[in-house]
């Protein structure tokens, strides 16, 4: 899959990760510094260096006010509103495959680090597919050097990625920011699953735009969705979930019920 490496120039955490991607070989990969911080670049689906581009690569920073340091991955799009660039109730295409071997490989070359996916959230919106992967969570971690090589290692190893017709593609819903649960089927092997756009609980309730929009914009068949039943919310609010699925003919499955 031919890929694209953007980061900006407003950006402490993309700079170091550009830096330390210079000893790696990457060839026919642009790698591209923006003007503009990476969820405001709307545009940059006109510029002609992505134009062979298959998938792009967002290298980022992320804040928390806990300040913990992490390295984490997710899909871009805003389900509610677009306070932090992109539209509202609009996602970008991702690749539920693609994000699998990202996560595991960034799993694997963090060491002992926390790692962790993040539901869909923020902006730009864009037609190619696209994830991030940032480093997090404070100035200190985003100027590491250690940090940024490791997610420069991930994202050079992206060049060995190759789509596996085996793998089942979900949809997530439900549960917290960082999603423990749909984190634990995303580095398994037993589960032979790949998690595409991740539903958080703090964005239901559900509507079927968000459903639908999560399919379109998944390049591979959606094939089951995987619900994190505890966060869900209270009875009601599971019951419409289930309803909206039903409605739809969707296949669903808790997380709990999947073999890690």
């Amino acid at each position: 899959m031919k890929f694209a490496i953007l980061y900006s120039k407003k950006d402490q955490a993309g700079i170091n990760i550009a830096q330390q991607l210079k000893d790696y070989f990457l060839p026919q990969t642009p790698i591209i510094e923006l003007k503009k911080e990476s969820i405001y670049s709307e545009d940059i689906d006109k510029d002609p260096r992505i134009k062979e581009a298959e998938f792009i690569i967002f290298a980022t920073k992320h804040q928390s006010s806990a300040k913990i340091p992490s390295l984490s991955l997710h899909a871009p799009g805003n389900f509610r509103d677009a306070k932090f660039g992109g539209k509202q109730g609009k996602v970008c295409p991702t690749s539920s495959q693609a994000l699998k071997f990202l996560f595991q490989r960034l799993t694997k070359n963090s060491e002992s680090m926390n790692v962790t996916l993040e539901c869909t959230h923020h902006g730009p919106l864009i037609n190619k597919p696209c994830c991030f992967i940032e480093i997090g969570s404070d100035e200190k971690a985003w100027q590491d050097k250690k940090l940024g090589k490791i997610i420069a290692k991930t994202i050079a190893d992206f060049q060995n990625f190759k789509p596996d017709r085996k793998i089942k593609t979900t949809i997530g819903i439900g549960g917290p920011h960082y999603c423990p649960n749909f984190n634990k089927i995303q580095l398994s092997e037993k589960s032979n699953i790949a998690i595409s756009h991740i539903i958080s609980e703090y964005s239901l309730p559900l509507t079927q735009s968000m459903i639908e929009q999560s399919v379109e914009k998944t390049l591979e068949h959606i094939d089951l969705i995987l619900l994190d039943w505890k966060g869900l919310g209270n009875s009601e609010k599971r019951q419409q979930i289930i309803g909206l699925l039903d409605k739809l003919g969707l296949k669903y499955q808790r997380t709990e019920h999947i073999d890690k």
